[in-house]
């Protein structure tokens, strides 16, 4: 068994324009003063890094952390999900996705392909040069938009959708892999990894590649009515990060799972500040510590009714209580007695 690390937050839903959430140097004060240890970084916004010159010079990587331990943190993991999202998006989507490419490659899905594809391995470098080993992404996807079959899939269609996006990624996973990082995938309706089943599909055509790896976010399950606490009976061998988010789902004679394209706040199915919803963090934190998941607690906030800056000072409290210390020893260790084979035997009825 082992104790999990925490609190973390993940920084990128607090980052804007204005004081303390402008830089790295007054977001981590900030972070700090609320009793987070460690910070997770989006390694798409350059006002905490800059992630193509972490990528290259060690140098800079140790000012982000010396900038991060000023303030007593440390850096949990960076996060490239934006940019994993970039390496496989079908051209449904290319308009929307756009924004998280720069301007000059809007239009043209090949060349920002490219582009995420150079931005991972950057990134996968840059946790070289921080000390870690593990980043946090999404897969992209080619196939969501055939989630619900109909009209019916043609076959073959789930397995070419699969076999290309391991043709997209085992270059990204074979760089990782030579550097010891490893990619943790948010399993997250949208991309094509978004269940235990997709996941052991992905695996299956990388051959069980060793740098796959799952960011388990229980927040995802809750709204796909996936049983969240058996799939860390299932999978938490690959567990290694963890987001700490909340969510509910509460269906009407309206709406249901799919949302009838209503905004968060009027959808069955949301996300809530941490203790709003209805996720049985006691349980989660458990089963973890009892596999012996060893990496960060790290809040995630998204909420459609609490402001982030409630929802973070709340989240630290409720971080720090449900990490178990795990025991040492069992609870009836008072009543046990040394080794002793012939009384063993004499129990067993095997002196007789």
């Amino acid at each position: 068994m082992q104790t999990i690390k925490g609190p973390a937050i993940f920084l990128a839903q607090f980052i804007d324009d204005s004081a303390p959430f402008n830089n790295l140097r007054n977001i981590c004060e900030w972070a700090a003063k609320l009793g987070y240890k460690a910070v997770q970084i989006p390694a798409w916004d350059k006002r905490v890094i800059d992630i193509e010159k972490a990528g290259g010079s060690k140098d800079y990587c140790d000012e982000i952390k010396g900038t991060v331990n000023e303030f007593g943190l440390q850096i949990s993991e960076l996060s490239t999900h934006l940019l994993g999202q970039l390496i496989a998006s079908h051209p449904a989507y290319d308009t929307m996705f756009d924004a998280f490419a720069p301007d000059s490659l809007h239009g043209n899905p090949k060349k920002r392909a490219e582009w995420a594809n150079k931005q991972m391995k950057a990134a996968a470098q840059a946790s070289r040069n921080l000390g870690l080993d593990v980043m946090g992404s999404f897969s992209g996807s080619l196939l969501f938009h055939t989630m619900y079959p109909w009209p019916q899939r043609p076959k073959g269609l789930v397995e070419t959708g699969f076999q290309e996006l391991a043709n997209r990624w085992i270059p990204i996973l074979d760089f990782c892999k030579d550097l010891g990082i490893e990619v943790c995938y948010e399993l997250h309706p949208g991309e094509d990894l978004h269940d235990g089943v997709t996941f052991e599909r992905f695996l299956g055509v990388t051959n069980n590649h060793s740098s796959a790896r799952i960011l388990y976010d229980p927040s995802h399950f809750v709204l796909q009515h996936l049983d969240y606490l058996q799939f860390i009976d299932f999978y938490h061998e690959h567990i290694r990060m963890f987001h700490v988010k909340d969510a509910e789902f509460r269906p009407n004679g309206k709406s249901g799972v799919y949302g009838g394209y209503q905004n968060w706040a009027d959808r069955p199915g949301r996300f809530r500040s941490l203790g709003d919803g209805q996720v049985d963090f006691k349980q989660i934190f458990s089963k973890l510590s009892q596999y012996g998941y060893d990496g960060w607690a790290v809040l995630e906030w998204e909420c459609c009714i609490k402001s982030p800056e409630q929802g973070a000072r709340e989240g630290a409290i409720f971080i720090s209580d449900h990490i178990i210390e795990v025991t040492k020893k069992a609870f009836d260790d008072f009543a046990g007695s040394e080794v002793d084979q012939e009384k063993v035997n004499e129990i067993l009825g095997l002196n007789k």
